[in-house]
């Protein structure tokens, strides 16, 4: 934060407001003058998700998590403070003065330096695609124009070609004064084996540029050139990097994103081209997964933008167990989901070579349930005749059902699958119930108790806390009559003493503003909890107050005697009576008033 002046970092809080920035990834409904939603950070079909236009704030009862705008894209972008107030700061149109940025390479984070070594190597390989005159370079265009692959695409996804040479990458940008060091971080060059030196990763290759959601290049995939009769793998990707980990991000997400919020849904598929083409044809609700099966990360991502997802996996072995893997994970997250089949041998790039956009959104149209995907596929492997195929197309089918958290949709499907296998629902639910009951036991095994800041969410402390930041006025009188040593949660005490302490609050009292002076966590989600919580009016609330400070001082007067008699009991035990006689006074005082 310290390269950041505070006064930028102030306009960014006020010129960006909450309700919008966060109705970006949560659906809000309106519930009087705030704004409620499922929470992005826990499971839930009850809303606990609160967000205040008023105060600019956000809590999330289920979760504890709470703060103001920047906070809040802090979490669901992944960034740090600084990153989170330019990624806001761009939002809003605010520029950062130069002298508040990390001009010096050398003194941004890794990550920051690796972002911007892959988007020189982005830019050198969309470069030798587009303008390279060797002849490797043309085969490398005419490939993609044999895939149907348009000029456009290629600049939209920004589509490069790797030299069929060892150090060109490596050369071009060490030119730029970039260290060897940082280029093989970056998963850009390998170290030789045999001598010293490096070598370029990808040569003779396709490139696709990896960006995440805020457009940088985190990593590449890259399709080779070579007959594939030669021992050359047919992909090759970047390592993981410190701002690349394979399975927290997806293919084409950013260029997808805003498309999928309008038709809140996501189409998954596979590979680059895979997401490439339909985007080409205007289906740009696509994204690819980087990999196999889809990651809790990967889903928590799409669940940012939608709950109902389409995927559209290869026919093959490895594209059906990767859309096994994935079911599972995607009911536990709560999501809807939908199966494309295409025949064996098709890819979504083919299909819509082969028969057009139209007969492709109708195939998405037509997608099966997540029950009757499984279930065909399960009766294709096992026969469905034999009681030993029954059973075990039962048991998978039952650890699909089991993940369900609705009890009636269990109930259904309990109810279609034995009719489809012709077995009694009783049976079904039987080994339901067993499962079930491995099933708690392993959820018991990770229960935690409540969070510390539940428990501190409660009593006359918190109460006060609530008070002062609601009614900031009420400041005066409790600097006046309460002391900072009469608050035991330090938690509390902390914000208090700047409400109370030194010069008080800054006028106008802007919450937002005010919760981003505290870098303890705990301090912060007591307060976004005291302000999602709803407040009396203002006579009521003064009544709270006189409360509130009247117990304080008789617990302060309470805990005085009791170190009175502590001390009374200490003097006597030495014989001095003269200590004695003074304490006994001031005990009698105490109890006058």
């Amino acid at each position: 934060m310290g390269l950041i002046p505070d006064e930028i970092i102030a306009q960014v809080i006020e010129r960006s407001d909450i309700v919008e920035v966060v109705s970006s990834y949560v659906p809000l409904k309106k519930a009087g003058r705030s704004f409620r939603g499922l929470s992005p950070f826990n499971n839930e079909k009850t809303p606990s998700f609160f967000v205040s236009p008023d105060k600019q704030i956000f809590h999330c009862f289920s979760s504890g998590e709470g703060g103001n705008v920047i906070t809040f894209i802090m979490k669901m972008e992944h960034l740090d403070f600084p990153e989170a107030v330019r990624f806001l700061a761009d939002r809003a149109g605010i520029i950062i003065p130069e002298d508040a940025k990390q001009t010096n390479p050398a003194k941004s984070s890794v990550a920051q330096q690796i972002f911007a070594v892959n988007e020189l190597a982005a830019q050198s390989f969309h470069r030798q695609l587009l303008a390279d005159k060797t002849e490797d370079a043309k085969i490398a265009r005419e490939y993609l124009k044999q895939r149907n692959i348009s000029l456009d695409t290629v600049k939209k996804f920004q589509l490069g070609y790797a030299r069929n040479q060892w150090e060109c990458l490596k050369n071009l940008l060490t030119k730029e004064n970039i260290a060897l060091t940082l280029i093989e971080k970056a998963g850009l060059i390998v170290a030789r084996e045999s001598k010293e030196g490096y070598y370029d990763r990808f040569r003779n290759r396709i490139i696709f540029p990896i960006f995440d959601v805020r457009n940088r290049c985190v990593a590449f995939g890259a399709r080779t050139l070579e007959n594939q009769e030669k021992p050359t793998a047919k992909y090759l990707n970047s390592p993981e990097t410190p701002c690349y980990t394979k399975g927290q991000h997806l293919y084409g997400l950013n260029w997808a994103k805003q498309n999928i919020v309008q038709e809140d849904c996501v189409i998954i598929v596979e590979g680059y081209i895979d997401c490439l083409m339909p985007h080409q044809v205007g289906v740009c609700n696509v994204v690819a997964s980087l990999g196999t099966a889809l990651t809790v990360d990967q889903i928590r991502l799409i669940r940012r933008y939608t709950r109902n997802i389409v995927l559209l996996f290869d026919t093959d072995k490895a594209g059906e167990a990767a859309m096994f893997r994935s079911l599972d994970i995607l009911i536990e997250e709560e999501m809807n989901v939908k199966i494309v089949s295409l025949s064996e041998g098709e890819d979504p790039d083919s299909f819509i070579r082969q028969f057009g956009v139209e007969a492709f959104r109708q195939r998405i149209n037509d997608a099966q349930s997540l029950f009757d995907y499984k279930l065909v596929k399960l009766r294709q492997r096992y026969d469905a005749k034999q009681v030993e195929g029954k059973a075990k197309i039962a048991d998978e089918m039952l650890s699909t059902i089991i993940k369900f958290k609705n009890a009636i949709v269990r109930s259904g499907y309990i109810s279609q699958l034995a009719k489809l296998l012709s077995i009694s629902e009783q049976a079904l639910a039987t080994e339901l119930n067993k499962l079930t009951l491995n099933f708690q036991e392993k959820k018991e095994n990770i229960i935690t108790a409540p969070s510390n800041i539940q428990q501190q969410a409660q009593g006359i402390e918190f109460c006060l806390l609530k008070l002062l930041l609601h009614y900031p006025k009420f400041h005066k009188i409790v600097k006046n009559e309460i002391e900072l040593t009469d608050i035991e949660d330090a938690n509390i005490k902390t914000v208090l003493q700047t409400m109370i302490g030194g010069e008080g609050l800054i006028e106008p009292f802007n919450p937002s503003i005010f919760i981003d002076q505290f870098d303890n966590q705990n301090a912060r989600q007591l307060m976004t909890k005291a302000l999602a919580d709803p407040m009396d009016d203002m006579t009521n609330a003064a009544k709270m107050l006189d409360d509130c400070v009247e117990r304080l001082k008789s617990k302060r007067i309470k805990k005085y005697r009791q170190e009175l008699r502590e001390k009374m009991t200490e003097a006597e035990l030495e014989g001095n009576l003269q200590e004695l006689d003074n304490l006994k006074e001031l005990f009698n005082q105490s109890i006058k008033g």
